[in-house]
């Protein structure tokens, strides 16, 4: 799942449980500080959504070499997973 600047957290949050409760796990790709602080705005609200049915959420962060309009940048990388 791809996180933007402009990506509304909680919109995304929804999303990212929704995943974690279906699969069990999500990912989320970040390019620029913005989208990492949509991203991480959005596991913290979603962590919300599932504590009261008993999941807790760890984050794996890691770098990840993605190519946009044909020139490869650096994004950051959330495996979003209960504990």
């Amino acid at each position: 799942m791809r996180v933007s600047a402009d990506s509304k957290p909680k919109a995304v949050a929804g999303a990212v449980a929704a995943v974690i409760r279906n699969e069990g796990s999500v990912e989320l790709q970040a390019v620029g500080a913005g989208a990492v602080n949509q991203a991480i705005k959005a596991v913290a609200i979603a962590r919300g959504f599932l504590a009261p049915n008993g999941i807790n959420l760890v984050v794996i962060p890691a770098f990840v070499e993605i190519e946009i309009n044909s020139e490869e940048r650096t994004a950051l990388k959330f495996i979003v997973e209960p504990r």
